[in-house]
């Protein structure tokens, strides 16, 4: 609880006034039953019309502020709940950004995506119920169990063998909610990762023409979810006619046995017709503490899951850094002795061992079979992911002495996955410069051979890319996503397997416009084809995890098997 007061102090006005307003129309509900009595055994049962009109007007003025409580308390509750959820999303989500490549590893974007908003709105929920119950309920069943004594005692006896009956019910269905709760999440969040990885990949599905696949492996997920929701809302249904019968039955008893003492002259009708009203209110109250009830079963098991997000800390953070203001002013690169495992109880590592140094402002490529370690070793240098042993050190310094932000500052890094975002190809590329003139993003568009075709666009540089950016093709994604990195004008440039999908002529006019437009940054390609990398002033070979050969590529033809291999194997595929 004390994690969540931390949403409410900025909105305690409303967290206040929201229970207070609602408290006015508890009290006009508690004395209108009342008055009614009044009204028909002294002014119906005398035939006294001024009597009638003077506690009808009563009666409107109650029933006027009970609906100013009432809204009042809603609009309160709303806003309470709404900006209480919202705070408690931004965190999360600032948390998730916070997360390294590792944290991000346990948890799967679709259940992400469901903790960030089925779950936070189920909490939403409970917080805008609680406001408008919290008080309500308590408060009506209080009043009218008092006044019910008030009026008649015996009859009140009913009630009392009555409650503890209902109690021991919303017991037994809280204990059976809580885990078919928990449960219920657990398949929203598969549901929700199989869409997602549908509809990103759907030209992939199109392409193998695996629709039927793709729709057999929803419905599953979606079956699932369907049996879910109603092992979990059984409870809930079964929860109301089982209230309503113990409403019925105490209410027949109640007119039963206050019919015989009307028939004795113990009761005036008037008193009767108050009391079954307020045998109403007292299990009404309890039944809308069985929804909060329920309602809080179903909201902790989602509060747990986001503790599990908000409680998750980076592994990779800036807390021990030794130059948390440092920039980064060189781009050497140096690998010591670096063993990397991505399942840590695994016996065999993914790099093992690794260690070679590159110069500032070098052009160095990294080769080597698929599986090799390559993607894995220049995710040390911005530190997405850290070493398990070992140290990467950057313009002389280990990267765990700089702050994140200064040390990916100075590195631009193009993934494999070519990554573009919803918005125009303009405010793409100034992710690597928000600042950037027009003139400067047309000027790294051109170097990245990427103005040709962004100039035939109607909107040109304002034409507006899909999510992903779907409406170019791969080579074009590519080339955008290298003028972003051109444009942060870093001091380490990494493009891993970046140029694939363009054609050797273009990628040969990228390499000579990144010699040209940044001379001093160190630039490091992971390539698959060794033309990409072969006139590199120095190319480290990685096989199985390890270096087995660094040179240029007249010394790794002389010296390094693996490299030859890679050499003539392509060679052979180009000649045939």
């Amino acid at each position: 609880m004390k994690r969540y007061m931390k949403y409410v102090k900025p909105y305690k006005t409303a967290f206040i006034l929201g229970p207070l307003l609602m408290i006015v129309e508890i009290l006009g509900e508690v004395i209108m039953p009342k008055l009614m009595a009044l009204l028909i055994n002294n002014g119906i049962a005398n035939k006294d019309s001024g009597y009638i009109a003077a506690m009808g007007g009563s009666m409107i003025g109650i029933a006027f502020l009970m609906m100013i409580g009432g809204i009042g308390g809603a609009y309160f509750g709303a806003k309470a709940s709404i900006n209480f959820a919202a705070d408690l999303r931004n965190d999360t989500f600032k948390n998730v950004q916070k997360f390294s490549f590792a944290n991000i590893d346990n948890f799967s974007t679709g259940s992400l995506v469901t903790r960030l908003t089925n779950d936070i709105t189920q909490i939403q929920n409970l917080v805008n119920m609680c406001l408008r119950m919290m008080l309500r309920a308590p408060g009506m069943l209080i009043g009218a169990i008092i006044m019910a004594f008030v009026m008649n005692a015996r009859l009140a006896v009913i009630v009392l063998i009555v409650v503890p009956i209902i109690i021991t019910l919303i017991a037994i269905i809280i204990r059976l909610a809580f885990p078919r709760f928990q449960a219920l999440q657990d398949r929203v969040d598969k549901l929700n990762s199989a869409i997602r990885e549908a509809l990103t990949n759907v030209r992939v599905i199109k392409s193998f023409v695996r629709d039927d696949f793709e729709k057999a492996k929803f419905e599953e997920a979606n079956s699932e979810l369907k049996e879910s929701s109603m092992r979990a809302f059984k409870v809930m249904i079964t929860t109301s006619p089982l209230m309503g019968l113990m409403m019925n039955i105490t209410t027949m008893a109640v007119v039963w046995y206050g019919g015989k003492q009307i028939l004795v002259g113990d009761m005036p009708v008037g008193d009767l017709t108050a009391f079954t009203s307020y045998v109403a209110q007292i299990l009404i109250s309890l039944v809308m503490s069985s929804f909060v009830i329920l309602q809080s079963s179903r909201a902790i098991a989602s509060a747990r899951r986001i503790n599990e997000v908000l409680d998750c800390e980076s592994d990779i953070n800036d807390e021990h850094a030794a130059f948390p203001d440092k920039l980064v002013d060189s781009g050497s690169v140096e690998f010591k002795n670096v063993t990397f495992r991505y399942y840590k109880e695994s016996t065999e590592p993914v790099l093992d061992h690794v260690s070679f140094k590159i110069e500032s402002g070098e052009t160095v490529g990294i080769i080597g079979s698929t599986g090799s370690g390559k993607t894995t070793l220049v995710s040390f240098i911005p530190r997405l992911y850290d070493t398990d042993e070992g140290e990467v050190l950057v313009g002389g310094i280990n990267v765990k002495d700089y702050s994140l932000k200064h040390l990916r500052d100075g590195v631009s890094m193009v993934l494999q996955k070519n990554v573009l975002f919803s918005g125009s190809i303009e405010e793409n590329l100034k992710w690597g410069k928000e600042d950037a003139t027009l003139e400067e993003i047309r000027s790294v568009a051109d170097m990245a051979q990427a103005d040709g075709f962004v100039s035939e666009f109607a909107e040109k540089y304002e034409t507006e890319l899909g999510q992903g950016g779907v409406n170019v093709s791969g080579g074009q994604k590519q080339r955008l996503c290298i003028a972003r990195a051109m444009l942060k004008k870093p001091k380490i440039l990494i493009l891993d397997d970046s140029t694939s999908a363009v054609d050797t002529a273009t990628e040969a006019r990228i390499r000579e416009s990144l010699k040209s437009y940044c001379p001093d940054t160190t630039k490091i390609i992971i390539a698959q084809r060794i033309s990409s990398v072969i006139e590199a002033d120095k190319i480290v070979v990685l096989d199985d995890g390890k270096v087995v050969g660094i040179g240029t590529h007249d010394e790794l033809m002389k010296s390094t098997e693996a490299y030859q291999e890679i050499y003539y194997s392509q060679m052979d595929k180009e000649v045939g």
